[in-house]
């Protein structure tokens, strides 16, 4: 019995050991050809790396023949607005040599000619002036066909007025009546109130500019009456110059009390001295197409004062303007010239065209001789009758 157990258990034995061998074998083999596999992965990665080194190499020695032809049209690309970009920087300082003075004026749907003009003058006016205004159209400005005329040859008039603060009130309904009829005004949208005449001076460059090419661009008081012929003639001989500032010069005292009618409110900004800097008489001024350009460019933050002359002469201190003291402009009864008053009255549109620019407020109750008679004169002022449009009073020179 005993022999027989014994005989029983030796055969478990030896397939126990069989089996352990063969699993170990499995499992070797498996090791063998993941090592296998591993060190494959790792030969071709390394080979991977050897061959992009081998390329970054070529690439960097043949420089731009290795781009593709994507990146070639990029790169033809980017030279291309380069090159334009370097063209736009050459127009615009060479636009800023002139004055900035773009070459292309905005389109606003209008008919106005193509043709660069002399000058355009606007001529302020405001409600209840309309006397004045018809005392100018028949003396000097013209109407109608006579306007269109002017036009032609090179000279815009129109007056300038805004908006009444009330919006469609009886003021603006005769403002636009008046103009159905004349087509001779130029309607800001801005308030038309005495402290808003600096913004109405401006808004007046800004929209000139924006509607004609003039060599000149004139600011006009509605109690002014300008020869045209010599207005263009003096304009003229100053059209060679890019940045002109053309007007009767002066200077004048900065008055810091509230009560006085001439108050400044920013009088500290301009010294001890308490004196404006050198500008044009408000009367007339004219300023050549670079300032209006840069007026219009720049009408966001162009500061203004009290006064729309003094506002003007500031908005060109800090550029490099020539300023040019016209004596033909000047209004000033303070003119040192040797003259007297002569009383007449008549039609204004037979006498003013021998006149130079300027009218100038008399104080008409101060007696003249009246054995005079009028003969034009070449250099003469005169007032009109706030009524009846007609001349009150003339300053001729002896």
């Amino acid at each position: 019995m005993r022999s027989r157990g014994s005989s029983n258990r030796l055969p478990n034995s030896g397939g126990f050991g069989f089996h352990s061998r063969i699993s170990a074998l499995v499992l070797s083999m498996f090791a063998t050809m993941a090592t296998i596999y591993v060190a494959a992965r790792m030969w071709q990665d390394a080979e991977s790396r050897v061959y992009l080194i081998q390329q970054l190499h070529t690439t960097t020695a043949l420089g731009n023949s290795a781009i593709s032809v994507d990146n070639k049209l990029k790169v033809e690309a980017c030279r291309e607005q380069v090159h334009k970009l370097s063209a736009l920087e050459m127009d615009l300082s060479a636009a800023r040599q002139e004055g900035f003075v773009s070459k292309e004026r905005s389109e606003n749907g209008s008919t106005h000619s193509k043709k660069r003009l002399l000058a355009v003058i606007g001529i302020i006016t405001t409600f209840g002036r309309k006397k004045n205004r018809d005392a100018i159209r028949k003396a000097w400005m013209g109407s109608g066909a006579a306007l269109r005329k002017l036009e032609e040859k090179g000279i815009v008039v129109r007056f300038v007025i805004g908006r009444s603060a009330n919006r469609r009130d009886s003021l603006d309904r005769e403002i636009d009546n008046e103009h159905r009829q004349t087509d001779d005004f130029i309607v800001l949208n801005q308030v038309e109130a005495p402290e808003e005449c600096s913004n109405k001076i401006k808004f007046f460059f800004v929209h000139a500019v924006e509607s004609w090419d003039a060599e000149f661009y004139v600011k006009v008081n509605d109690d002014v009456y300008v020869n045209i012929d010599t207005l263009g003639a003096t304009l003229s001989a100053h059209s060679d110059k890019p940045r002109v500032y053309m007007g009767c010069m002066k200077s004048g005292q900065v008055f810091s009390e509230p009560t006085h009618k001439c108050y400044e409110p920013d009088w500290w900004k301009f010294g001890d001295a308490k004196s404006y800097f050198r500008h044009a008489s408000g009367e007339i001024y004219a300023i050549s197409s670079a300032l209006a350009q840069f007026i219009s460019i720049n009408r966001s933050i162009l500061r203004i004062y009290a006064h729309d002359d003094v506002s003007a002469g500031s908005w060109f201190i800090g550029l490099d303007v020539k300023h040019v003291d016209e004596r033909k402009f000047c209004c000033s009864p303070s003119f040192d010239m040797h003259s007297h008053l002569i009383e007449l009255t008549g039609s204004l549109a037979n006498i003013v065209r021998s006149f130079l620019f300027c009218s100038i407020a008399y104080d008409v109750s101060v007696p003249t001789p009246s054995s005079k008679t009028l003969v034009p004169h070449p250099g003469a002022w005169y007032q009109l009758h706030p009524e009846s449009g007609i001349v009150e009073s003339l300053t001729l020179k002896i």
